[in-house]
């Protein structure tokens, strides 16, 4: 089988969205299958940025088959909107395809969203407010409405007024909250988001298994990161699909043995947005420069990322939980002139090691990374082969692929296609 997964391996924002890119160069397919348009991938080509948020980022290639899958919930508007803005950049989308099973992320999600963390105050998830949770809340309560409910007008109408329905009643007794939606007006609204995008609908499990089956490369385009996974992320504070390998499989409609390779993306440092503990968390200079030279801040939400030293723990329950065939580990440009970088190799809990990352919280909370200490390295992001790297740079790339179990194959020492550096076999 040719099919490849390309999934983040620690809190998202790992830099996938580039990965993808110079391996979607390759592939005739491109598949995303999981989250919404609370996820974000930024592609530069040539000083063009381009934000990606449901569209997979394969789009960039003409001829490439772009598929949204049935695991992804859709905001119409969102999805419209991205996809009148790369028409104004001259990119096609006539090779998008859109799944007739995926979810429709509806207005009374968004405000839900926004109400439920208002109300739970400091206890607040730190959702992006997209409306996503919600969504996939209804999908799993067996309320949803999918894309194949609008080619049943009656049915796509008569849903849309149960749910407001509901969603009126719960808005204005559980949470007191004076909003209130006309189902008429969401009906006329997303018929007309939807009456747009039906050229796009298509049977998506179909394409995806004869794609794969007739040999074609088809890459699966993974959003947000390991530990984000509702079920083996750091809950509650996580999203409501699954980033990991596994999270393919159900969210594309393909099975487990039409996967060949998966690619786990790790920065050469971790970063994370919202609550929730984070054992190598810097809170100095260094963090503050990390944070940076590495631009990083969101891309849909432009909230400040907190940086830390690189956890092979982490790592290697990435490893672990999604079969990672090998690694790629972005950024490390960012780490130049840092006279000695820190990798953390376990965590120390109540006087014990523990190497294996925890399930609980608060077990989490009370771990403390233990360190290596390594030598740094000059700027890199000019060099373009591996031989060229500093030794002090090679042995680190060694170090963390010992750490994890897993090859490092691709090293990134900037964020364009040409700063993707292959290491050698």
């Amino acid at each position: 089988m040719s099919a490849k997964v390309i999934i983040g391996a620690q809190w998202g924002d790992e830099g996938k969205a580039k990965i993808i890119d110079i391996l979607s160069e390759e592939a005739d397919v491109v598949i995303r299958s999981q989250g919404g348009n609370n996820a974000g991938h930024t592609v530069a080509v040539n000083d063009e940025v381009y934000k990606f948020h449901l569209v997979p980022s394969g789009v960039l290639y003409p001829g490439t088959e772009c598929i949204v899958g049935n695991g992804v919930v859709i905001d119409p508007k969102g999805i419209l909107e991205e996809i009148d803005h790369l028409h104004e950049k001259g990119i096609s989308t006539d090779q998008l395809k859109i799944s007739l099973r995926a979810h429709l992320v509806m207005p009374y999600h968004k405000t839900l969203d926004g109400i439920k963390e208002d109300y739970r105050g400091d206890g607040d998830i730190g959702t992006t407010k997209k409306g996503i949770g919600p969504c996939y809340m209804d999908k799993a309560e067996r309320s949803g409405i999918r894309v194949c409910d609008y080619l049943n007008g009656e049915l796509f109408a008569s849903k849309i007024k149960e749910n407001v329905a509901i969603k009126n009643a719960m808005i204005k007794h559980v949470y007191h909250q004076d909003v209130q939606f006309d189902a008429e007006a969401v009906i006329e609204e997303y018929k007309g988001y939807m009456a747009r995008l039906k050229p796009y609908f298509a049977d998506t499990t179909v394409l995806a298994y004869e794609a794969i089956t007739s040999g074609k490369k088809v890459l699966f385009e993974g959003a947000q990161g390991t530990l984000l996974d509702i079920d083996l992320g750091t809950y509650p504070y996580v999203t409501s699909s699954h980033p990991i390998t596994g999270g393919v499989c159900v969210g594309a409609g393909i099975g487990p043995t039409m996967i060949g390779e998966c690619i786990g993306v790790m920065k050469g440092y971790v970063t994370r947005v919202g609550k929730g503990p984070f054992p190598t968390e810097l809170f100095d200079e260094t963090g503050d420069m990390i944070r940076n030279v590495g631009h990083e801040f969101g891309t849909t939400t432009g909230r400040p990322r907190r940086c830390g030293w690189f956890d092979a723990v982490i790592g290697k329950f990435a490893v672990r939980t999604s079969g990672l065939t090998s690694i790629a580990l972005n950024k490390i440009d960012v780490l130049a002139n840092i006279d000695k970088i820190k990798i953390c190799v376990a965590y120390k809990k109540d006087g014990e090691m523990v190497k294996d990352f925890p399930a609980s919280l608060e077990d989490l909370a009370k771990c403390e990374p233990v360190y290596e200490e390594m030598d740094g390295w000059g700027e890199i992001d000019h060099i373009r082969t591996y031989d060229a790297l500093p030794e002090t740079a090679k042995a680190y790339v060694k170090r963390v692929e010992e750490l994890c179990g897993a090859k490092v194959t691709m090293v990134g020492v900037g964020p364009n296609r040409d700063q993707n550096i292959y290491v050698n076999a």
